[in-house]
């Protein structure tokens, strides 16, 4: 089986190396010393990692995840590119492909595209096939706050309608997979996606606040 989940860890480990620990993300507010403190926590450490969820342990996980990011930022780079834990379920490979790949290849694309200059990288047909499947699983979700219907159209894998209309009509989106992705996962800015729709339709999906959060 082909590991893109493992291959997004690594290319994003890469270069949080090669750029250091104080360069922006396009992760609001977070250099990416913080990315890499995050997803320490993510895999490593539930007891802080609840704080996502639960309001009242959300300053105890904004604390830690701080006080890791301003640590060895080298070793803390190094505890990303080992992977989960043995006791955590990410640790084996099909469950590591199926949680992991958006997570890291979004994760490596907030790095990229936050530095000047960047361009989209030329991924294998199978990596934009494996990201379609992720988005058609989790679209609706990530679309709930749109007001309006959403159909999204991959170059080479299909069409996928992720919701019905609401306030207002429905807006097409065409792109490439990774793009659609980054699109339906909050990247609104730097996804290179095209629209198709009213234009009021299109100034209100624009608005509406996608993605997990």
């Amino acid at each position: 089986m082909t590991r893109h989940a493992q291959t997004e860890r690594l290319l994003l480990c890469d270069e949080l190396e090669r750029l250091g620990p104080d360069e922006p993300t396009m992760c609001d507010g977070w250099a990416t010393r913080d990315l890499a403190a995050h997803l320490v926590i993510r895999e490593g450490r539930p007891d802080l990692a609840v704080g996502r969820v639960l309001p009242f342990l959300a300053g105890h996980l904004e604390r830690e995840q701080s006080r890791m990011a301003h640590g060895d930022y080298a070793a803390l780079v190094d505890r990303v590119r080992r992977g989960a834990p043995r006791w955590n379920p990410m640790a084996q490979a099909k469950v590591d492909e199926l949680t992991n790949l958006i997570e890291y290849f979004v994760h490596h694309e907030d790095v990229r595209r936050a530095q000047p200059d960047w361009q989209p990288r030329e991924l294998s047909p199978q990596l934009q096939g494996k990201l379609w499947s992720s988005l058609r699983r989790s679209a609706r979700f990530m679309f709930r706050r749109a007001a309006t219907g959403i159909v999204l159209i991959a170059e080479g894998q299909g069409r996928y309608a992720a919701r019905l209309p609401d306030q207002h009509g429905t807006v097409v989106l065409r792109g490439t997979p990774a793009e659609l992705v980054l699109y339906a996962y909050g990247r609104k800015e730097v996804a290179r996606v095209e629209f198709q729709g009213d234009a009021d339709d299109i100034a209100a999906l624009q608005e509406a606040e996608l993605g997990i959060s």
